[in-house]
């Protein structure tokens, strides 16, 4: 196209849609992910990737102290149960207190009644990024970039099943006991939080 001298049309740039009136929160994170205990700042996002079936949907909450995946859920949609199945984990596997952040952004998964009661009848206190901008949300979306490279394009999936069990061993065994951060002095998220774990008896 360039030797021709010939270029594409630009297309219409797509807006995030979002419901009139729909709930939404300040962003308290102001892009500082860095916390020095565990469960001061959760951050929670969605994915999709292909399979011959159809796309399968995941979404993940982390504790940024640790990296860890402390809340996660797959489906074939991307509803609002699934962002408020991801959270609900989070919440039953640790310990969050009224001072515990959680951080998305303003995905109308994220806006819904739904997910946002479950937040705030547990505490949480709710915090979004500004609409279009994956740096107000960077931790997460290096997650994904990392999942992407480490497991989803590495080959073609045939069903949903087969890439929902992949995403699993991805998520629990994977990155929460295997994979070693260099942000977390070489340990992998299990290993760091059982340091801190130790040294703060």
């Amino acid at each position: 196209m360039s030797r021709a001298a010939i270029a594409g049309l630009p297309g219409n740039r797509r807006r995030k849609r979002r419901i009139p009136g729909a709930p939404t929160a300040l962003d308290l994170v102001d892009r500082q992910f860095a916390r020095s205990e565990p469960d001061r700042l959760w951050v929670t996002d969605i994915t999709e990737h292909p399979t011959r079936e159809g796309k399968v949907y995941c979404a993940v909450v982390l504790d940024t102290f640790s990296r860890r995946v402390v809340g996660w859920s797959i489906d074939s949609s991307p509803t609002a149960t699934l962002v408020t199945s991801a959270l609900g984990m989070a919440i039953n596997n640790r310990n969050p207190t009224d001072a515990t952040v959680i951080h998305s952004d303003q995905g109308t998964q994220f806006t819904s009644w739904v997910f946002t009661r479950r937040a705030q009848e547990s505490g949480l206190l709710p915090s979004m990024g500004s609409i279009g901008d994956c740096f107000d949300n960077a931790m997460v979306e290096s997650f994904w970039a990392r999942m992407q490279v480490e497991l989803l394009n590495r080959k073609r999936w045939k069903t949903r099943i087969e890439l929902a069990n992949a995403i699993f061993e991805y998520l629990e065994v994977f990155h929460n006991r295997q994979r070693r951060h260099s942000s977390l002095g070489m340990h992998t998220p299990i290993e760091y939080e059982r340091i801190h774990d130790t040294q703060h008896r």
